[in-house]
């Protein structure tokens, strides 16, 4: 069950205090202590920003708890360490990338990867080398059981979509759309289960088309969707490097609607490349904007910045994956970080302060209404509109349960 609201704000919690106030238990720092934490998904290619955004994130928030002396576990004091592997959004890497973070690392959690392809190749793995992994990939079958060792780490698109879309058919007047999908199995599920959507809300889908992840000549792709005057075209699945190439070639002939992505999307990205083309795009946005983010959450940003360059968006979002690996692990023990089946009695009971919000809000995992059972972080669901080359917020919400 989704709940949200045109710019509803949630209520967060300050950043996370530190252990030593009086009669708190002494921590410890074990010699040597590290916790080795993996991080596997695509680094190269159209889709790069979606896993280095995901690096970045993860040595940021690692920087910023080994700053403090390492992540408290049964009192001692452990280094966060990340080990990270591209994939290149090739399946066959993906899966000697988990055989090497779970094998020869011994690593037990790893973040990623970020596509249906890559999140379903590795579950083997993952279930015979006993690690939790934090996907970025919308396949229920990840996610429901008999799989049990999957994490969905972001807002999926069939729950964004009837969001939405109902805002845009109530406040922008949308009745005509048309689908341009990534010919892959993470486009095409999109579009199918964002069909199912748009036909309950009674829009008229005017037309469908896909196209290569190969592709270089963007104006046959969407001229048809052109053709037909949409009110929205939705992209499913579309890469960062292809959102602004298609908006491009959509503006060019002649197009005046809007556009809609139920993946994430660099902003820098598309100022390069779209320019003043890149205006009405709404889109899942990362997980924190100026109204709701704590201190935490902009010491965050200070730390990602310095790690990776600038700001990214979507790490509002991924920010929240290593973060959640963290706090669990403080609460089941140092048994729990070499034996998943503890973790895993953790999760459906687990609640902790949300740190990145200022103000006081439970960080659980959710996901039963989805998948039963609870399988999905708990992050805020923030949609955004491009306007004047920025990301400007439309509304904020929740998944519940």
């Amino acid at each position: 069950m989704v709940i949200a609201s045109r710019r509803t704000l949630l209520k967060g919690a300050g950043a996370l205090a530190l252990a030593g106030a009086i009669g708190a238990p002494a921590r410890v720092r074990a010699e040597g202590k590290v916790l080795k934490i993996g991080q596997l998904g695509v680094m190269s290619g159209p889709e790069a920003s979606w896993g280095l955004v995901n690096k970045f994130s993860c040595l940021a928030t690692a920087e910023m708890w080994n700053a403090k002396g390492g992540v408290e576990i049964d009192g001692e004091l452990y280094r966060v360490e990340i080990v990270s592997v591209d994939d290149r959004n090739d399946p066959k890497l993906t899966v000697s990338g988990a055989e090497r973070l779970t094998g020869e690392e011994g690593i037990h959690y790893f973040v990623g990867p970020n596509m249906d392809t890559t999140a379903t190749s590795v579950r083997p793995i993952a279930e015979k080398n006993k690690a939790i992994y934090i996907p970025y990939a919308f396949a229920r079958t990840v996610y429901t059981p008999p799989a049990e060792n999957a994490i969905l780490g972001m807002i999926a698109s069939y729950q964004v979509a009837p969001v939405m879309y109902k805002i845009l058919k109530e406040e922008r007047g949308v009745g005509k759309v048309a689908f341009l999908a990534r010919n892959d199995s993470d486009g095409l599920l999109q579009r199918d289960e964002a069909s199912k959507v748009a036909k309950n809300l009674g829009l008229e889908i005017i037309s469908s088309d896909t196209y290569e992840p190969s592709i270089t000549d963007f104006f046959p792709v969407v001229a048809n969707a052109v053709s037909a005057s949409p009110d929205l075209i939705i992209m499913s699945s579309v890469a960062p490097a292809h959102c602004p190439q298609l908006m491009r070639a959509a503006r060019e002939m002649g197009y005046t609607g809007l556009f809609a992505a139920e993946s994430a999307q660099d902003i820098k990205i598309i100022k390069e490349v779209a320019g003043e083309y890149g205006d009405g795009l709404v889109s899942i946005g990362g997980a924190s904007t100026p109204e709701i983010r704590s201190a935490y959450m902009e010491d965050f940003i200070e730390k990602y910045n310095a790690v990776a360059g600038e700001w990214n968006d979507e790490a509002g979002t991924k920010a929240y994956a290593l973060e959640m690996l963290l706090g669990t692990l403080q609460k089941t023990g140092a048994a729990g970080i070499s034996d998943i089946e503890i973790f895993k009695k953790a999760i459906p009971d687990f609640s902790m302060k949300n740190p990145f919000l200022k103000e006081e809000a439970a960080l659980t995992y959710v996901g039963m209404a989805d998948f039963g059972q609870k399988r999905q972080i708990g992050v805020p669901m923030v949609i955004t509109e491009t306007k004047g080359g920025e990301f400007t917020t439309l509304a904020i919400g929740k998944v519940e349960s």
